[in-house]
């Protein structure tokens, strides 16, 4: 499989603290690669250094086989990309802001540019001062001229930032069009985790610049444990039943006498008839789906949320 990205012990430092620490990623041609961390992660550092606005203190990175040099950053122009909040002439028109961005780099096409307006739903609004524009309506810009000239890398910092659920669904569907359409290879990064994973193929795990793990989003699938919680008036009791009338073995007592039930071979409804046949008072019972919100806090903090 032909790789787009390869990063070699990248490191970045600033003022002697290091920002990132020997990463080494490889993201595939094709593929939705997720970068997933806190803020203040090393992120938005390693998409700076893949673009070519940070150079990295030491390590390596090839883009599309080709290693990148001060020589050899022409190759950006097959990249697009929004690191941090995307920056306007704020006295231009949306047209106007893109076709200086396709000047600089060297690409004529009216066309283009109103296919990505349309593309970010942005049509219409083509004359109006991007000053008058709300932050979403910025953000949608700052997209459309990622994805003006259909590179074959787009990195997107947060693209749905500011966005409302309308915008945050749009802008998923547009990746996903330009990834299978266009074929289209994505480095994304957001603390939105659930949208992440209704878009990813891939997912590198940041912890304080470094990448803690690397995994597919079917791999995570396979790990995923879904469990019963029980909270009831008689946790001993309680245990009793799951155990002699239900034959469930597979639980364990959390802090605060709640159950956890790992044996799904009975339902929420057959444990709960089976408790109030036994008179025991049910105060909660749910059903959880592990999501990869729990396997990247499981990843950084032992599973522990963070307030």
């Amino acid at each position: 499989m032909n790789s787009v990205v390869k990063t070699t012990g990248l490191t970045k430092k600033r003022k002697g603290k290091e920002l990132v620490t020997n990463v080494n990623l490889q993201i595939h041609k094709g593929e939705i690669y997720g970068l997933l961390g806190q803020n203040g992660a090393g992120k938005t550092t390693i998409m700076k250094m893949l673009t070519g606005i940070l150079k990295p203190t030491s390590g390596e990175i090839e883009l599309f086989g080709q290693k990148l040099t001060e020589s050899s950053k022409l190759m950006l122009k097959r990249v697009g990309s929004i690191i941090e909040y995307p920056i306007f002439f704020e006295h231009l028109t949306a047209i106007e802001n893109l076709k200086l961005h396709c000047e600089y780099i060297g690409y004529y096409d009216e066309k283009g540019i109103k296919q990505a307006l349309d593309m970010v739903h942005l049509k219409g609004i083509e004359e109006k001062c991007v000053e008058e524009f709300s932050l979403g309506m910025k953000q949608r810009l700052g997209i459309a001229r990622a994805i003006i000239t259909k590179p074959e890398l787009i990195i997107l910092d947060e693209p749905t930032n500011g966005l409302d659920p309308i915008g945050i669904k749009d802008t998923r569907d547009l990746i996903l069009m330009l990834n299978k359409e266009y074929g289209i290879t994505f480095i994304l990064s957001s603390h939105i985790l659930g949208e992440m994973e209704q878009v990813v193929d891939r997912i590198g795990v940041i912890d304080n610049g470094r990448l803690v793990n690397e995994v597919t989003l079917q791999d995570i699938q396979k790990e995923r444990t879904d469990y019963i919680e029980l909270l009831t008036t008689d946790v001993q009791k309680t245990l009793y039943l799951l155990e002699h009338e239900l034959n469930i073995s597979n639980m364990k007592i959390l802090q605060g006498n709640r159950i956890r039930i790992y044996d799904l071979t009975h339902s929420q409804s057959a444990i709960s008839k089976l408790l109030i046949l036994h008179n025991i008072g049910i105060e909660e019972i749910l059903k959880h789906t592990s999501s990869l919100e729990d396997y990247f806090y499981a990843q950084i903090n032992g599973g522990d949320k963070i307030d």
